[in-house]
C-alpha cells in the first residue's frame, strides 16, 4: 500500500502548508536568495514525493484500484505544487488558497478512503 502512505503523508505536508500559509511571515524582498535556499531546502522532498505519487495514483487508476478520473490525479499534483509556493511567498489571496487546497484534499481523502 505504497500509495496510501504516500497520500497520507502527503496530507500532512498540506496541513503544515496551510499553518506556513496564514501563520509565517513572507519575505520582505521576494528575491531573497536565503529565503529561497530554505524554500527550496524544506520542499524539494515534497516536491519529489509528489512526482512519485501521481505515478503511482495513475497506475493504480489504470488498475481500477481507486475510482478517480486520471485528469484528477494530474490536477491534484498541479496543485499540491501550486500550494507549495504560494504557502511560502504568499502571493495568492486566502480565497483562492482555500479552493486549492480543498480540491487537493478531496482527491487525497477519496484515495485515502478507497485504499
Amino acid at each position: 500500500m505504497e500509495l496510501l502512505k504516500q497520500t497520507e503523508t502527503l496530507r500532512e505536508h498540506l496541513d503544515y502548508l496551510r499553518g506556513q500559509f496564514e501563520h509565517a511571515t513572507p519575505p520582505e524582498n521576494v528575491k531573497d536568495r536565503s529565503f529561497f535556499e530554505k524554500v527550496k531546502e524544506e520542499t524539494t522532498p515534497i516536491y519529489d514525493l509528489i512526482a512519485n505519487w501521481e505515478e503511482n495514483a495513475l497506475q493504480k487508476v489504470k488498475e481500477q484500484k481507486v475510482t478517480v478520473h486520471p485528469q484528477q490525479i494530474t490536477s491534484t499534483k498541479e496543485n499540491m505544487e501550486l500550494l507549495l509556493m504560494h504557502s511560502y511567498y504568499k502571493d495568492a489571496r486566502r480565497k483562492r488558497y482555500m479552493e486549492l487546497y480543498n480540491s487537493v484534499i478531496y482527491i487525497y481523502d477519496q484515495i485515502i478512503r478507497e485504499l
